[in-house]
């Protein structure tokens, strides 16, 4: 404000009503006409002002509130107060401490007109409010009327409340004082506290007023409902207390045992004698009793020792079962639980064999690696059938806190051994056979890496010392027959595969479904939904569609789901009272399960020049593809579709750049390549494809492209290729292979380094293959594109005195959307 707008304003007239007065400022807290409270002034400001009122014959003072909680009242300046206060009259002053200890009384509402001084005191003048009108006086004594039974309600709840108080508040009839008293004595918060002392009628007073009084009595009943529920607990506790020490007292009486906490410690002390426990254990054991023997029972550590010590006393430190190992009879239980799998049997039945002649050996730990439904739970169940012991399994799929196999400390409420130790508490024994299922899916987080705390469990050299965070004493985990599984060996840690022996489980090929269903699943299900054999039969040509069309797996889990939905449709029948056997051929399928949900990529009848058809491997096993290649007259640069990832577009821009750096010796003139450009298209769009196997069926469809030759559509290929003209091999290429031979395609063109892989191929697909084996991407070109003369045959392909690096690509992956 500046000076001469102040000199102006300080000499007009003032009024009856208008008058300047000394401020104080006050923090949260709002005063109200009528109403009488002590306040306390200790700031300078503040005590400059109430001295300025003593000294006048009134002892009036204005109060006004401060917006802001977080402004000190010494420090606010007028921006920072309401511009509607009260005028209190100083009833009494007392000086403690250097600290005024007032009593006021509300007198008139006020509203700050101006501000007249800042220092060294806040003066402002002030115009006197008019009294409050009422605008409906029935509403008004309605809202008078709920204010009082909600002030009854609450009083209620109040019992120390002296009665005074009561009949002073329920007396009151100036609805405007009740409002302002109620106020005064609830803490409502400043901003509602100031409407309410802003309020120009008593209608809105009192509005204003209800609808706090209903939130502050809504707030009691829920402390009372709560401090009631409270105090029953504590009165069962002592009730239960008083009972306990009475039958105690009547036990003592007759001579019977005290029972209570010398009984339970008794007991304890008696299964600890008895229990075969290491030294080092027994020693902590019966450290922990007779801290628990010092302890009232309604002590909390009584209870936490308690629980521990059962456990210790519950563990198999010592018990072992039985074995009877037999390798005949192993290799009889492996036969009849799988079919096939005969290299993965012969390893299991090497690792049984060394546990036979060195039984003090420690056991091993194997990881099968394969997609869903080959088999891998299962063969963990036959393997402790073979050898005798306790089977148990774990699930560790989405397992993200290193507690839930460590246990947690028993510093912690609730604490509890890890999933390790409990399992050995349930199967009781220490040499059980314990399967580690879905160890590839468990992830890591704040609360620490479970990968890492099996580095531990799976060591051979260290797992004989497990320590719980629970229990904090050796467990032998080396005697542990453990069993992993996983679908995928990237997401597991190096040093956790270094510890463990990998044995991979490919999918199943056509003809081996059908012999598993024929076997396992169509007898299984015939059991499982209360058929008979002669009611249901399905043919073996109604087997294959439902592999090939009604499936999509390496395994057979959906495969046996889909001859369950069979099964069910045609025992619905026989609960009807149908009596002729069903027998379900391929031309039924479709009648009991519909459309065939799956139309697997087959071999086309005839390729376009451009096009090559190569094969990936996913996790359902493995799939053909076909890579399509155009050119772009006058265009320029390589486009690429199709979801491909980075590796598989480096793999399409080494084919192009090869194809480019030796068009001559494919008749192919360069200056096509330069003035035209490529457009690689790799089908499904929907499916995110990556991996470096594509490469020679890219360069084989580019070449195709640039000489017009056409790829043969019975050959299929796959390997990694680099810029000098080598083939390196890939993985996956059992999958691979057999993906093709189910699309009807019967030449396969390899990197001569997987030449060897194809033993894993089943021999009666083998027999109907022409597998070629490749070492440079010219002997690819020239076996894949229908012969030509204009072109150079593989043979008459000069390369470079260079010889492939050591190393295997990775397979071409192509990852299904959900």
């Amino acid at each position: 404000m500046s000076e001469e707008n102040t000199q102006n304003q300080t000499n007009q007239p003032q009024t009856p009503q208008q008058f300047e007065i000394a401020v104080l400022p006050l923090q949260n807290t709002t005063l109200f006409p009528e109403t009488v409270v002590p306040l306390s002034v200790g700031r300078e400001r503040s005590t400059r002002a109430v001295e300025a009122a003593l000294a006048t014959e009134e002892k009036l003072l204005a109060c006004v509130t401060v917006k802001s909680p977080d402004t000190q009242g010494s420090d606010a300046r007028p921006v920072d107060l309401y511009e509607v206060g009260t005028i209190v009259n100083i009833k009494r002053m007392m000086r403690s401490d250097g600290v005024m200890q007032l009593i006021v009384q509300g007198v008139e509402r006020v509203k700050i007109l101006y501000w007249a001084q800042e220092e060294p005191f806040l003066r402002a003048k002030v115009e006197v409010l008019p009294e409050l009108t009422v605008e409906d006086e029935e509403e008004v004594e309605a809202l008078k009327r709920n204010i009082q039974g909600m002030i009854q309600q609450a009083l209620a709840m109040l019992p120390n409340i002296p009665p005074e108080v009561r009949m002073a508040v329920m007396a009151q009839n100036n609805s405007v004082q009740l409002a302002y008293f109620l106020a005064s004595v609830l803490d409502l918060g400043v901003d509602t506290e100031q409407k309410m002392l802003e309020a120009p009628t008593a209608d809105k007073l009192l509005m204003l007023t209800h609808a706090a009084l209903a939130k502050e009595l809504e707030i009691m009943q829920i402390r009372s409902k709560i401090a009631n529920e409270a105090q029953s607990e504590m009165d069962k506790s002592q009730r239960d207390y008083i009972l306990r020490q009475q039958m105690k007292a009547i036990q003592k009486e007759l001579g019977e045992d005290e029972g209570g906490e010398k009984a339970e410690a008794a007991q304890l002390r008696e299964r600890l004698e008895t229990a075969d426990l290491p030294e080092d254990v027994r020693k902590e054991a019966e450290r922990e009793l007779r801290r628990m023997e010092q302890l009232p029972q309604a002590a909390p550590d009584y209870h936490v020792i308690r629980t521990y010590l059962e456990y210790v006393l519950e563990l198999p430190w010592k018990k072992s079962s039985a074995e009877k190992l037999d390798l005949n009879e192993a290799q009889k239980i492996l036969d009849e639980d799988h079919y096939g799998l005969e290299d993965i049997k012969k390893r299991i039945l090497e690792s049984l064999a060394v546990v036979k002649l060195r039984p003090d050996s420690k056991s091993p730990i194997i990881l099968f690696v394969g997609p869903p439904g080959v088999g891998k739970t299962s063969l963990g169940r036959s393997i402790a059938r073979s050898l005798g012991r306790e089977f148990d399994r774990i699930s560790l799929g989405g397992v993200r806190d290193e507690a839930e196999l460590r246990g947690h400390r028993r510093t912690y409420v609730g604490a509890m051994p890890g999933r390790i130790i409990q399992t050995f508490r349930r199967v009781g024994v220490n040499n059980p056979v314990l399967m580690l299922d879905e160890i590839d899916k468990m992830g890591n987080d704040y609360r620490g890496d479970p990968a890492s705390a099996l580095l531990e469990i799976l060591d051979p050299a260290q797992n004989n010392t497990f320590r719980d965070h629970y229990l904090d004493l050796p467990f032998d985990l080396s005697k542990t027959f453990f069993i992993a599984t996983a679908n995928q060996l990237g997401p597991i840690p190096a040093p956790l595969r270094d510890r463990m022996e990998i044995i991979q489980l490919a999918g199943y090929s056509d003809r081996e479904k059908l012999n598993i269903a024929k076997q396992y699943l169509v007898p299984r299900q015939i059991r499982e939904n209360g058929l008979r054999p002669e009611q249901f039969e399905i043919a073996d040509d109604a087997i294959n569609l439902l592999t090939a069309r009604y499936t999509r797996e390496a395994g057979v889990r959906q495969l046996e789901r889909t001859v369950g939905n069979l099964a069910r449709k045609v025992a619905l029948r026989v609960a009807q009272g149908a009596t002729e056997k069903a027998t379900i051929t391929a031309k039924d399928v479709k009648g009991f399960l519909g459309a065939p949900r799956f139309y697997p990529e087959e071999a086309r009848a005839e390729l376009p020049a451009g096009v090559a058809t190569g094969m990936a491997w996913t996790e359902m096993g493995g799939e053909v593809l076909f890579i399509e290649a155009t050119m772009l007259p006058g265009g320029g640069g390589l486009t690429l579709t199709g979801q491909l990832g980075e590796v598989m577009k480096e793999s399409a821009q080494a084919a192009r750049s090869y194809l480019w750096s030796h068009a001559t010796e494919f008749g192919i003139n360069p200056e096509m390549i330069k003035q035209n450009g490529v457009h690689v298209h790799v089908p499904a769009g929907a499916i995110p494809k990556d991996g470096p196997s594509a490469g020679v069926t890219m360069a084989s469809a580019m070449a195709s492209l640039y000489t017009g030759r056409k790829v043969r559509s019975d050959t299929a290929m796959t390997g990694e290729i680099t810029l000098s003209g080598l083939v390196f091999p890939v993985g996956g290429i059992k999958e691979k292979v057999l993906a093709a031979h189910r699309a009807g395609i019967r030449r396969i063109i390899l990197p001569e380094r997987n030449e060897a892989d194809t033993e894993e191929i089943p021999e009666d697909v083998r027999k109907e293959l022409e597998i070629i084996p490749a070492k440079y991407i010219s002997d690819v070109i020239a076996a894949a594109l229908e012969k030509d003369a204009s072109v150079p045959k593989g043979e008459n392909y000069v390369i470079p005195d260079t010889k492939p690096a050591d190393g295997a690509g990775e397979p071409l992956i192509a990852k299904e959307q959900n």
